[in-house]
């Protein structure tokens, strides 16, 4: 059974691609995660922008994918999920908004 997750692609006005994400990751869908960053990434345009703010839930699978993509991506993460990126390296890895100092 896949747990509930949305992907939902856009630009912003500066043309800086975002994969907006809802629901929980994990190794149901992380397929499903890794699709939609391969196409919404930009080929040598911006870093692609995705926001992980309305992630109830991240496992190993969805780390695995967002460490895969690290060097194309920022994130944007919520209070529950700033721990798990920080502890896991990723925050070594790329840019996260909404990490408190």
């Amino acid at each position: 059974m896949t747990t509930p997750l949305t992907l939902a692609p856009s630009r912003r006005s500066d043309g800086t691609p975002v994969l907006t994400v809802s629901g929980e990751i994990d190794m149901s869908n992380a397929g499903d995660l890794d699709a939609a960053l391969n196409s919404a990434a930009g080929d040598d345009g911006p870093a692609l922008l995705v926001d992980l703010s309305a992630v109830e839930y991240l496992d190993s699978a969805g780390l695995t994918v967002l460490f895969a993509h690290a060097p194309q991506i920022e994130l944007v993460a919520n209070e529950l999920l700033a721990p798990v990126l920080t502890i896991s390296g990723l925050a070594e890895l790329t840019t996260i908004h909404g990490l408190a100092n």
